[in-house]
């Protein structure tokens, strides 16, 4: 027999066959690594856990089917997102995040192509959660909850200045702390007598003033939703300020809790994108997209949250509505937390929270 044979030369040795197998079966491997390197992405800083578990089928893949674009969240601190701006080296595309922190970055923001839109009507977006860099995503509210088994809806305290009467109306009461980014002080004011559309800007001096009044009352100053939740359901707090979607979770598992939407605080959840992201047209994509009827309203079914979108809105049940802030409780009972005083203060804020805190 040839010493070649079927083209090979018969001196080859196995160990360079071997070499030569190990390449062909690598190849395959190969082009799915590269192919996931070309595919079109998006990077978007997410709170993670449920959070992710309920977007990554409702709004993730469904994207990723329609665009061909892969959706990829990361769940960072802001801590570590100011560190990324610093450096120059920016991981993310688009924060999704309160919009008080997103205004830290303001300078940082590219505008938002609306004109460009293609699932959403930038017309539908109501006005008050639509700005040039940054746009809403839900809305949930700071509300006061208590524990059913101390109060019902006739002998809880109605609004704030009644739960700062703690003598009067017995109970023990709970207030958000400086660590959760926003402490209670619209709330503090509001129970000193100020009108809820004269709070901005708000008075520092009077605010803790206020709040040294009814610390006596205070059990603890709650520093995460889980613990305020947590602290009302075990009766370590019998009434307290606390988010509507946190409390609504917790009425959900069979927690005896309940809600008084009076004179509730708006908080909006938003999208804004780096102008030095560097998959911006895909951002502007995703952002698009989230903002359609079907994403808004589904997730507000889901997430216990109030949509940013008239459309949105009004196909929401009877029974959805009846659980989150916006429309015509809102308009009547609340108010929306100025993002642009806290984006300003937050540091004056914390500074004189911390010297409050030790000297009240």
């Amino acid at each position: 027999m040839s010493k070649k044979t079927f083209g090979l030369d018969a001196n080859v040795s196995r160990r360079s066959m071997l070499k030569m197998a190990g390449v062909a079966l690598a190849a395959p491997m190969l082009r799915v690594r590269n192919a996931e390197a070309a595919q079109e992405r998006v990077i978007i800083r997410s709170p993670g856990g449920a959070y992710d578990d309920i977007r990554k089928k409702l709004i993730y893949e469904p994207f990723t089917k329609q665009t061909g674009i892969r959706v990829i969240p990361v769940a960072t601190t802001t801590a570590k997102l100011e560190a990324m701006i610093r450096s120059n080296n920016l991981e993310i595309d688009v924060i999704d995040n309160d919009d008080s922190v997103i205004l830290q970055w303001e300078k940082e923001l590219a505008p938002l192509a609306y004109d460009k839109f293609k699932f959403t009507s930038p017309s539908d977006i109501l006005p008050e959660y639509k700005h040039a860099n940054y746009v809403g995503n839900f809305v949930y509210a700071s509300v006061m909850g208590y524990n059913t088994g101390k109060y019902n809806k006739d002998t809880v305290p109605s609004n704030w200045v009644d739960f700062w009467d703690y003598k009067k109306i017995p109970g023990s009461r709970a207030l958000a702390d400086m660590d959760t980014g926003v402490p209670d002080l619209e709330f503090a004011l509001i129970a000193d007598g100020v009108p809820i559309d004269k709070l901005y800007p708000l008075d520092l001096p009077r605010a803790f003033k206020s709040l040294s009044r009814i610390k006596p009352g205070i059990s603890k100053f709650w520093t995460s939703g889980a613990l305020s939740v947590q602290m009302l359901s075990t009766g370590d707090a019998d009434v307290s300020s606390i988010w509507s979607t946190r409390i609504l979770k917790g009425i959900e598992s069979g927690a005896p809790l309940a809600i008084n939407w009076n004179q509730h605080a708006v908080h909006l959840q938003a999208y804004a994108i780096f102008k030095k992201a560097k998959n911006l047209e895909n951002a502007q994509k995703l952002v698009d997209f989230c903002l359609s009827k079907e994403v808004q309203s589904k997730f507000s079914s889901l997430w216990n949250s109030g949509p940013v979108t008239k459309t949105a809105y009004e196909a929401l049940t009877p029974e959805v509505r009846e659980k989150i802030p916006g429309g015509d409780r809102t308009r009547q009972h609340g108010f929306l937390l100025d993002a642009s005083w806290w984006a300003n203060n937050r540091t004056k804020v914390a500074k004189e929270w911390e010297t409050w805190a030790l000297n009240s």
